[in-house]
């Protein structure tokens, strides 16, 4: 049985360090669920502009992930050099 397209990636991230896919894991979560409130918000205020909605509380809530992510690792990195 080959791999689909999603099991490789998923993989791909399972071989990451520990920062980067914490990093990469909480500005995707984030992202999308951020991008899915704009888009609700967008279009129960103006829906011709919907998309901009999204954009617009999907990217920050992109960065916070990532921010959040990168604290995570970090943590995690310390912890395990910390207890050997």
């Amino acid at each position: 049985m080959g791999h689909t397209g999603a099991m490789a990636l998923a993989q791909d991230i399972r071989e990451l360090p520990v920062v980067p896919r914490l990093v990469a894991v909480g500005a995707t979560l984030l992202g999308v669920v951020g991008g899915c409130v704009g888009l609700v918000l967008g279009l129960l205020a103006y829906p011709p502009t919907a998309w901009f909605a999204v954009l617009e509380i999907g990217v920050p809530s992109a960065i916070l992930g990532a921010l959040l992510g990168l604290a995570a690792g970090a943590a995690v990195t310390v912890a395990r050099r910390s207890h050997p």
